[in-house]
This record gives C-alpha cells, sequence and structure tokens, in this order.
C-alpha cells in the first residue's frame, strides 16, 4: 500500500530514532522494506537524528556547558516537606512523573481564566475519549519532531498550561534528559532563561545587550571567543525561554526594528521577539513556555507548533500518590481518599496541587487515628491544613508566627492586586519588613527563593509556591490584622473586571467559617469575626444579585463562593427554592460541576437547571448528581452525553431524595445501552419523573424491552415520553405497546415522530389505544410511513369504549383520501374523545375531505383543531368544509389549510361557514392558495364584520 510520503517520513524517523537508541539488524530491514523509497532516505534521516558534531576544539566548552546543565537540572528543587523541614531536594527521576501534553493545530486557543477555575474542558474530554480530531498526544521529546503530514520539524513552538500545571517542570526534564544525552541530541547547545530573570536585567545601567552578553549573563564559562563560533551554526540550538507571563515587557511583532547580529546591542525583549521572527540566528530552535493569560502577547503566526500541558491523568495521579508518600499502600489510602472527594481529586490534575495535596494527607495519615481531625473537604480547608501543619512544626522555633503571617499576607496582597508573583529582597521584601526573618525555615514553607545564576544578576527574588498559595495567605491577611481595610477591599472586588482577585475572594468566603477559627485560634489566637460577617454579608448579596438578574456569566462565580463557605443557610437564603438557573452555552469542567452540585443540593429543592448546549462529560455529570436529585425540571439537550452518562443519571432518579419531575436529554448520543441504564432509575420506587424527552439520541428498537419494564413498573410514574427522530423501527414496537397496556402505565403523551415506522406497528398501537388500563391522550406518529393501512388499524383503536385519546398527528404519513373513510367513523364514533387531528403533508386530497367531512358533521364528534396543510386541496372540497363549519354539532375551532389551491372560489365557500350562526371557528389559515389580493381583503372585511357582532375570528391569508 503507497503511503503519503510525509506520513512516511514521519513514520521512518520515529522508527529511527528507535534504531539509534536500541540498533538491531531486523528493525533495519523492516525499515528497508517498509516503502518504495529505499534505504537511502532512511541514512538521511538517521544522520539528522545522531547527535550534532561538535568540532574538537569546540568539545571542551560543550562538556562544560553539558555538566552544568547536568548539575543544575538533576536535582528537583521541591518545597519544604511538612513531616522534615530539613529535606528540601529530591533526585529528579525519584518524583517526576510523566504529564500529558496535547499538540493543538487551533492556534486560536487562548484561556483567560485563573488556574483553579481552568479546570480544563479539554482535560475532561480527553479523559472520556482518549482522542481528538483536532489534537494529539505529544512525549517530552517529540516537541521539535514533526507532525503526521507535516514536510518539516517545528523550529518555534509554545508550550501552555495553567499555573502548577508542570512547564518549569517539563523544562527541567527537556535540560536534564540533553544534558545526560537520552534526548534532543540534534542539538548542540541548549540555553534556558526564565522570564522571571530576564526582568532584571533591564536597569538604566544596562538598558541594552547583545545576545553574546546575555548567554554569558547566565553561564559565566561562555565567556569565551568560540562562543561566537557556536552561534555560527544556528540550526544546532535551542533556546528556552520559561515563563513569558511573568515577563514585565510585551513582546511586540509588529515592529520593524529588530536584532540580525548576536553582538549588536538591543533590549532584552527585542532580543526574543528576534529569535522568534527569525531575523537572529535564522535556523535555531526556540521554545517558550507561558501560562494561558499570556498567550496574546505571542504571534501565533509566527508559532510551528502550539502545545497545552494538560497534567496528569487519573492514572498519572496514582502514580505521583505512591511516589510522594513512599509507602505504597498510603499513597494508595490517601488517593482512594482523594477518590471520594470529587473537588480535590479534580484538582490533583495539576502536580501543585498534587503536591499540596500529598503534604497534607501525608501528615494526616500518619497521625494515628484516634489523633486526626477531619480531612479536608473544600480547597479552603487544604489550605488551612497547609498553614496549620507549617505553624505547628514551627511553633516553638518561631517567634511571632502571626506578625510574620500578617506581613507575609499583606505582601501576597500586594502581589495579587498588582499582579505580581516575583518579591525581590530590596523592594518588595524589605517593604514589607520580612528581610530579617527571610532565610528562616517557617517562612520557606511560604516561599522559595529563585537564587540568580550569576552574582553579577545582583539580586535574589522569592515567590509563593503557588500561586493559589500566594492567594490564600493573602486572604488569610484581612482576618489577622484588624487594620487590614477589609471594607476597601470589598469595593475593589465590586470594580475588578479582570478576574485577578477571583480566587482570593473564594479563600476570604471560606476562611468565615467557624471550623478555620477553630482548627488556628490555638496557634494565631482569634481571627476577626467582624470580618467574617462582613465577607459573608457582601457574598449573600451578590449572590442574590447574580442568581436573579438575566446573565449567567456571574452565577457560577457566586456558586464557587457559596461552596467554600459551607454554610448550608447562607445558600439556601441565597438561592431559594424556586429559582431557576441556566447555564447554557456556559463551559462547566468537572471542578465547577462538583461546586454546582454541592450548592444546589444545600438548597434542597431547585425549581429548573438548564445545561444545554456544552460538552458534559460523564465525570461531570457525576459530580453534578447531589444537585440534580435536588431539582424538579432538567434540561440537558445537546450536551454531548453518551451512554456512560445515563448511570449517573439513573442514580439520581433513583435517589430517596430525587424530585426530579422533568428529563429533557434530546440532542444526545445515548443510544440503547444509556436508555437501559436510565430505566432502572425509573423502576424504583423513589423516582418520580413525569415527562422524558429522549428525541434525537441515537436509538434504536431494542430500548424498547427496557422503556417497556420502566412503564409497566408498579412505580412508574411517567405521563410524557419523547422518542422522536430516533431508528425505533417496528420490530420491536410490540415490546412497548406490552408497557402501555400495563395497569401500571401511566403515560399520556407518546411522541413517535421520525421513527422509520411502517403501518406493521400500528396494529400494536391500536391495541394499546384500546387497552382497558389505556391512559394515552396524545399520540405523534408524524414522518413515518403509518399509509393509509395503518391509519386504518389505528381507527379500530380509536373507535373503542376504552381509547382516550384527544390529539392524533399523522403529518408526512404517506396517507392518501383512502385513510379518510376509517377517520370518519373514528370522530363520528359514540366513544370518539378525539380534540386534535393533523393531516398535513399528506396526499389527502378533495376527495379525502369529503369522506372525512362526513364526520366532522357527526353530534358525536368533539374535534376542536383540524390540521390539512398540503393536503392537495382544491375548490372542490370547499363547500364540503363549510357544511361542517355551519354544522349544529361542529366543535371546531381552528382550522388549517395552508399550502393548498382552494383560490377564490374555495375561499368564499369557507366564508359562508363562517358567518353561520352555528361556526365556532376562532382561526383560519388559508396562506398560499392562490387567492388573489381583492379576495384577501374581503376576508379581512368580513373578519372585522364578525369583531364587531362579537365574533373573534383571525384570519390568516
Amino acid at each position: 500500500m503507497k503511503m503519503d510520503k510525509a506520513i512516511l517520513v514521519s513514520l521512518w524517523e520515529a522508527l529511527a530514532e528507535e534504531l539509534v537508541r536500541f540498533p538491531s539488524p531486523n528493525m533495519t530491514r523492516i525499515l528497508k522494506e517498509v516503502t518504495e523509497w529505499g534505504p537511502d532516505l532512511l541514512k538521511v534521516i538517521q544522520a539528522r537524528l545522531q547527535p550534532y558534531p561538535i568540532h574538537t576544539h569546540i568539545k571542551g566548552l560543550h562538556e562544560t556547558h553539558r555538566v552544568g546543565v547536568y548539575e543544575s537540572t538533576r536535582i528537583l528543587n521541591d518545597q519544604v516537606s511538612l513531616d522534615d523541614p530539613r529535606t528540601r531536594a529530591v533526585i529528579f527521576g525519584t518524583r517526576y512523573t510523566e504529564l500529558m501534553v496535547i499538540g493543538q493545530y487551533k492556534r486560536t486557543y487562548i484561556e483567560t481564566h485563573h488556574e483553579l477555575v481552568k479546570t480544563g474542558k479539554a482535560h475532561a474530554e480527553l479523559v472520556e475519549e482518549r482522542t481528538k480530531e483536532k489534537c494529539e498526544r505529544i512525549w517530552i521529546e517529540q516537541l521539535f519532531q514533526r507532525s503526521p503530514g507535516s514536510e518539516t520539524a517545528p523550529h518555534i513552538i509554545v508550550v501552555s498550561g495553567v499555573a502548577g500545571i508542570g512547564k518549569t517542570t517539563m523544562v527541567q526534564k527537556i535540560m536534564f534528559d540533553w544534558a545526560r544525552g537520552t534526548q534532543y541530541q540534534k542539538f548542540s547547545f541548549v540555553f534556558l532563561f526564565k522570564f522571571s530573570e530576564l526582568n532584571l536585567l533591564d536597569t538604566e545601567t544596562e538598558p541594552q545587550m547583545p545576545l553574546t552578553r546575555l548567554i554569558v549573563r547566565h553561564y559565566k564559562y561562555h565567556n569565551d571567543p568560540r562562543l561566537r563560533e557556536i552561534l555560527q551554526k544556528p540550526e544546532s540550538l535551542l533556546f528556552i525561554f520559561d515563563g513569558l507571563d511573568e515577563y514585565k515587557h510585551k513582546l511586540d511583532f509588529t515592529q520593524d526594528r529588530l536584532c540580525s547580529n548576536p553582538d549588536d546591542y538591543f533590549p532584552v525583549h527585542i532580543l526574543v521577539t528576534s529569535l522568534v521572527k527569525r531575523t537572529l540566528l535564522k535556523g535555531c530552535s526556540v521554545l517558550i513556555t507561558t501560562r494561558p493569560t499570556a498567550l496574546e502577547a505571542m504571534d501565533m503566526e509566527r508559532v510551528d507548533r502550539f502545545a497545552e500541558i494538560l497534567g496528569f491523568f487519573p492514572e498519572q495521579r496514582l502514580m505521583y500518590f505512591k511516589k510522594f508518600f513512599g509507602d505504597t499502600d498510603l499513597g494508595s489510602e490517601g488517593f482512594h481518599y482523594i477518590e471520594e472527594n470529587d473537588i480535590l481529586y479534580t484538582m490533583c490534575f495539576n502536580p501543585s496541587y498534587s503536591w499540596i495535596i500529598c503534604s497534607v494527607l501525608k501528615s494526616h495519615f500518619k497521625t494515628p487515628e484516634e489523633e486526626r481531625g477531619a480531612a479536608p473537604r473544600t480547597v479552603t480547608d487544604l489550605f488551612v491544613m497547609f498553614l496549620h501543619n507549617i505553624l505547628t512544626k514551627h511553633r516553638r522555633d518561631t517567634e511571632d508566627q502571626r506578625g510574620i503571617l500578617i506581613k507575609l499576607g499583606k505582601m501576597a496582597y500586594y502581589g495579587v492586586a498588582n499582579k505580581t508573583l516575583m518579591f525581590q529582597d530590596k523592594f518588595e521584601i524589605s517593604t514589607f519588613g520580612l528581610q530579617s526573618v527571610l532565610s528562616s525555615q517557617f517562612l520557606s514553607g511560604f516561599l522559595k527563593e529563585i537564587l540568580q545564576r550569576e552574582s553579577t544578576l545582583g539580586q535574589m527574588t522569592c515567590t509563593f509556591y503557588h500561586l493559589t498559595l500566594q492567594e490564600f495567605m493573602a486572604a488569610c491577611f484581612f482576618y489577622l490584622d484588624p487594620s487590614g481595610g477589609v471594607g476597601e477591599l470589598l469595593v475593589k472586588l465590586d470594580l475588578c473586571k479582570d478576574g485577578r482577585f477571583e480566587i482570593l475572594t473564594r479563600f476570604l468566603a471560606g476562611l468565615a467559617r467557624p471550623s478555620v477559627f477553630k482548627a488556628l485560634r490555638g496557634i494565631l489566637g482569634e481571627f476577626e469575626r467582624k470580618t467574617a460577617k462582613q465577607i459573608l454579608e457582601w457574598v449573600k448579596q451578590k449572590a442574590e444579585q447574580a442568581l436573579r438578574g438575566e446573565g449567567t456569566s456571574k452565577v457560577l462565580q457566586v456558586c464557587q463562593w457559596l461552596y467554600e463557605t459551607q454554610n448550608k443557610r447562607l445558600i439556601r437564603d441565597a438561592i431559594g427554592k424556586d429559582l431557576k438557573m441556566n447555564f447554557s452555552k456556559v463551559t462547566l469542567s468537572p471542578l465547577d460541576c462538583v461546586v454546582l452540585g454541592s450548592v444546589i443540593s444545600c438548597c434542597g429543592e431547585l425549581e429548573e437547571l438548564v445545561l444545554s448546549d456544552k460538552h458534559l462529560t460523564s465525570e461531570c455529570i457525576w459530580r453534578l448528581t447531589p444537585g440534580l436529585i435536588c431539582c424538579r425540571h432538567v434540561k440537558m439537550f445537546g450536551c454531548h452525553l453518551i451512554s456512560t452518562c445515563c448511570s449517573a443519571l439513573s442514580s439520581a432518579l433513583s435517589s430517596p431524595h430525587s424530585r426530579m419531575t422533568e428529563l429533557q436529554l434530546s440532542s444526545n448520543n445515548m443510544k440503547d445501552a444509556g436508555v437501559d441504564q436510565l430505566c432502572q432509575g425509573l423502576r424504583s420506587e423513589n423516582c418520580k419523573l413525569q415527562t422524558l424527552n429522549l428525541s434525537s439520541c441515537g436509538l434504536t428498537s431494542r430500548c424498547c424491552s427496557a422503556l417497556s419494564s420502566a412503564l409497566s413498573s408498579p412505580h412508574s410514574k411517567l405521563t410524557e415520553l419523547n422518542l422522536s427522530n430516533n431508528n425505533m423501527r417496528d420490530s420491536r414496537m410490540d415490546q412497548l405497546c406490552e408497557g402501555l397496556r400495563s395497569e401500571n402505565c401511566k403515560l399520556e403523551k407518546l411522541k413517535l415522530s421520525s421513527c422509520h415506522l411502517t403501518s406493521t406497528c400500528c396494529s400494536a398501537l391500536s391495541s394499546a389505544l384500546s387497552s382497558p388500563h389505556s391512559r394515552l391522550t396524545e399520540l405523534d406518529l408524524s414522518d413515518n410511513n403509518v399509509e393509509d393501512s395503518g391509519v386504518d388499524q389505528l381507527c379500530e383503536g380509536l373507535r373503542s369504549e376504552n381509547c382516550k385519546l384527544m390529539k392524533l398527528s399523522l403529518s408526512y404519513c404517506g396517507l392518501n383520501s383512502r385513510c379518510c373513510s376509517g377517520l370518519s367513523s373514528a370522530l363520528s364514533s359514540p366513544n370518539s374523545k378525539l380534540t386534535e387531528l393533523s393531516l398535513s403533508s399528506n396526499n389527502v386530497k378533495d376527495s379525502g375531505v369529503v369522506q372525512l367531512c362526513e364526520g366532522l358533521r357527526s353530534e358525536n364528534c368533539k374535534l376542536e383543531r383540524l390540521s390539512l396543510s398540503d393536503c392537495g386541496l382544491t375548490s372542490n372540497c370547499s363547500s364540503s368544509l363549510s357544511s361542517v363549519l355551519s354544522s349544529p354539532h361542529s366543535q371546531l375551532t381552528d382550522l388549517e389549510l395552508d399550502n393548498n389551491k382552494l383560490k377564490n372560489l374555495g375561499a368564499c365557500h369557507l366564508c359562508a361557514g363562517l358567518v353561520n350562526q352555528n361556526c365556532k371557528l376562532k382561526t383560519l389559515r388559508l396562506s398560499h392558495n392562490m387567492i388573489i389580493e381583492i379576495e384577501k381583503n374581503n376576508l379581512w372585511s368580513l373578519e372585522q364584520d364578525l369583531k364587531r357582532t362579537g365574533r373573534q375570528v383571525d384570519i390568516y391569508t
């Protein structure tokens, strides 16, 4: 089979790389036989994958650089261990766990949410589906390999990921693997620059520098004439710039003044821009990492590959726990607890959160069971325990912990308010009075020092171990310091529109709990209860405004705040019982669903929850379940639900506290397997569901048995069922009808439009209609090939004394005039209860209408609405219709005759019936009937005349 050459080359590269690593004669033979291009191309590829040749006189400098990189990356600088404050560093390989990285072909991917908010819709989707059309799994060592179908390997790469997801660790892995010779050997030199360090280079004394000087500032051993020779072979160089979001300059790709010579002086941000735009060292490779918020600063058209780090998948989370705990059993115990806690488990996709969670749980599970407190439930709980552990470890060796925390919290708040993540010892740290305790073990539990590679950089900078830890400490500040100015803060929160205070606000809400005061009181003293009261009142006010407003943008946000409070009374007061929540077209992550499920469950009852037009995974539905139980009306149409989602929905239906009476699931892909699971809940004695919409759900006749079982269950309360637009067919319709005939069945409305049915199923349906237990009042069979013979069978049921059907839709059913005799007989039956009949878009013609009118004139006929649009009618049937209107027994109030050819004569005949005193018609539709304008005016005049006599008749022409 002949393959596309580009795809084949990509395959060859992967196989050839394995051959370079693990030489095998068999591999060579296989590669030779794979394709018609022979071994020559293979040799080219193999040569490309071999280490870049190093000139003899440069080898010494190359080896010095490799050793330097290895020594600086082999240790994973971890946060100070809570159970052993002296332990800080671990060997890279003992803790490193592979991350999930996906390549994005869609370069417009720009996410501006906070990392805790942005749990990752893509992450949840990939957990469920594993592969997507628009993305590919990329192993870190494959970042600079060509993609299938691509002609060239990428040179400019951007890797995005939320804070703490592992971008810097990934960069360290790349440097480490290059230094030990296992990956990236096509590069002879790899240079790493952190944007946070580059911030310190733009000083008044040295506002510009050449690229050579920049390299020497970070790697002093490159102060060597051979550096210029190295830069003359840019194809062998890789430049890594880590943390674009931390850079104080915006990269401007529109300016014309760029650098082209590595010895020319330019501002550092111009040097970076020039490397990306390839005016400087054209042919070199550049890797930039960034948080999604800074992607707008990049010219994505210049980028060859855009990848996103999604963090840990479930199996990787477990692996990380086991590595962290060092004890497989203890790690599994900790992981099992997290699996039971929806919100913390969802957070574990982020390695930084995994670190904090593992730190807290390791300490928790190592404590004797009788001495343990409650394990964390919310994000605030987690950070409170984290803080409590640090305070406890350093209680004896640190004086005035409260005072230090107030200073630390004040600096943290300054950073959040001013979007500052890096704190310099000569500026912020000194300003907030922390310089004297900066080297203490206590403070090292919160801050990590970023020691610059060169003393010539002149400063030492600190940063919190995670942005969320910084936000937590900022929130603590307002509870520890009565002069913190919480009133001014709340005003700022109202005015801020860019989301910088979002997680801070959650922590403010979460810290306003008595359990928090109790946990920290013994070490820190009393928290400000006045602050708690102010914040809770503000949260309630904001929640009421958002929940009762027209928009949905703020609703999810206030639900996050309410969740952190864990204050059921506050939540019930803010939400109430009769509220309707609408999240249509709002992206919900599993973390969001945990919060919504919990908040709604606190209310005990919610009138309506709309979650339509979005992608909801099985994980999302499970996380929502506690809330779904409390909702009366749930609408999830167009949510990409699949069969695995239905077990969660079934669980909600069968819950002892379930209040759900309506469930809209149309336009999902649940298929028969999903309906089978759903029916388990429908059969439960706890199920209260009355309305179920399963239209356009990919169903077939195989689901009929399960539905029949649910309908005939002694606990069934279902009164409405919509199965339209599914491939039901006739084969098992008799099974469904068995359920309809059951004495336990309470179904009143059944929709089967566009279900590929034929006349074959009509006998079973007729049997159901005439069953003594039948409660059906509405039946929709439109857009099925029922034909006249099927209608004849249905009419047998309609004439039964047990039949309670009031509405019957037979539009688009392939009918002719022959069916009208049976229908006329049914309408004139003394048992007839039909009030609505639709025969639109059938070839009924005039002769059929004439027969139908015999039944319509019967004293037994109760029909009020009749639709005969697009039925091939002419003026020849209009006198019969007119006689119906003037009949003393006629109950017709609505008559639809659109899209026929009644013309002027037909209109005149109908007018005669309209003016009759027996006529009860209120609506007459005659659009598209070839009626001339003069006659339309006459009809309008007649309408006005009737209104003057007290009769309200609307005529549409």
